[in-house]
């Protein structure tokens, strides 16, 4: 096992790790957020259920396309723990401020307040990644968080199974013209 002062460094990274990811997620959109998990990662709460890092950054494109949103998401009361020099579990409270349209929105108190259960695998490369994320409700407020339905989801996915599809197609179409041509 690691000793006290590299756990206490890799919590530390941890943290700094979970509060880049939400302001990547507040402020660019969360364009980059599905970097953050495992490719098998679960992404779970309430009536969401994500499962893969392809599914967690669909809701992250999916969230950014419904229009203007101001959003905050405030981590507080870190506590890592190591289950082994691979494995860490991380609980923490995500305070959410958030409101559909543009900044300046009106002060109120938040929308969510929760208690977040992660795990994290270290990787080959030396990366700690997300592999399961859920979240617990404590306080709600009056304005509803933002999730994408199992359904829409769906429909997303063959959507974009059908751009793919037809990329491939293209491509494929251009290089029996390259040869042809040759």
């Amino acid at each position: 096992m690691t000793s006290q002062a590299e756990q206490n460094q890799i919590a530390r990274n941890l943290h700094d790790n979970l509060v880049a990811y939400w302001h990547d997620v507040d402020f660019n959109w969360g364009v980059n957020a599905g970097a953050h998990y495992t490719v098998d990662a679960v992404f779970e709460g309430g009536s969401v259920y994500y499962d893969g890092r392809s599914e967690i950054q669909e809701f992250y494109s999916w969230r950014a396309e419904r229009g203007a949103r101001v959003n905050v998401h405030l981590v507080g009361n870190f506590h890592c723990q190591f289950d082994s020099e691979k494995l860490a579990k991380v609980a923490w409270i995500c305070t959410l401020y958030a409101h559909d349209g543009e900044a300046p929105q009106p002060s109120a108190a938040p929308i969510s307040i929760t208690r977040v259960e992660d795990v994290y695998v270290l990787m080959d490369n030396g990366q700690w990644l997300c592999k399961h994320r859920k979240w617990n409700g404590l306080f709600k407020g009056g304005v509803a968080t933002t999730s994408l339905s199992a359904e829409e989801l769906a429909k997303r996915k063959a959507k974009n199974n059908e751009r793919v599809d037809k990329c491939a197609s293209r491509q494929m179409n251009e290089q029996t013209d390259e040869r042809a041509d040759k």
